[in-house]
């Protein structure tokens, strides 16, 4: 189990808070306006009207004990900069900020954010990339170029063994691990004699460009 903090408890703060909290981990949330406060209480341990802006309340708030600190504070961008700088101060381990703005994620990754969120261009780029991409089942960005993406085996990978494909030599691209779907086997790191089928779930590591290329490529 793990201690995180959510900071503005809009919509997006709301549905990170309930997430995190029904996969069991300790969730403290805060809000400066109570019926925010109020509407997410049943779904956190603890949920807390106070000024996050304030140093000396995060602080009271033991938030340096947090595995990590989720900052959402909609579209008042010089505050969540505020909050940043002060949880960076007082030592949080991880720092996630919602930016309203790339400039403002900029800013946000200076004062001490470790991971800027930018939801509307996220989802964006992942409904965008699922329409072009249609063996994308899904991503996980690691950086502004890496990814871990799931992904269903393209036809011309189908039959083949991983050594056949030669996926790192051409793509620069790793398989870390694949699912067989109706075995339901979970094999990492796998050998380069393993047969892909048609029932596998590839999870590969890399460039996003390189990895959607190889996908194309491989149709």
């Amino acid at each position: 189990m793990k201690k995180y903090c959510v900071i503005g408890l809009g919509n997006f703060g709301y549905h990170v808070a309930c997430f995190l909290y029904e996969e069991g981990h300790e969730v403290f949330g805060i809000d400066l306006d109570r019926e925010k406060v109020q509407r997410v209480k049943d779904h956190t341990t603890i949920a807390i009207q106070g000024d996050a802006a304030s140093k000396e309340f995060l602080a009271s708030q033991g938030v340096s004990e947090m595995d990590a600190v989720v900052v959402s504070t909609g579209e008042r961008s010089h505050l969540s900069t505020l909050i940043t700088l002060y949880l960076k101060e007082l030592e949080v381990k991880h720092i996630l900020v919602k930016a309203v703005n790339e400039d403002h994620g900029k800013i946000l990754m200076k004062v001490g954010a470790k991971q800027v969120i930018h939801p509307e261009k996220d989802m964006a780029v992942k409904t965008a990339r699922g329409l072009v991409y249609p063996n994308i089942l899904d991503y996980l960005p690691l950086s502004e170029d890496f990814s871990i993406t799931e992904a269903a085996p393209p036809l011309g990978f189908i039959g083949k063994n991983l050594l056949e494909i030669d996926l790192t030599k051409k793509y620069q691209v790793i398989v870390i691990a694949i699912r067989d779907v109706i075995a339901g086997h979970f094999i990492t790191a796998p050998p380069p004699d393993y047969v892909i089928k048609d029932s596998d779930v590839l999870i590969f590591m890399g460039r996003s460009d390189d990895i959607e290329r190889a996908l194309k490529e491989g149709r």
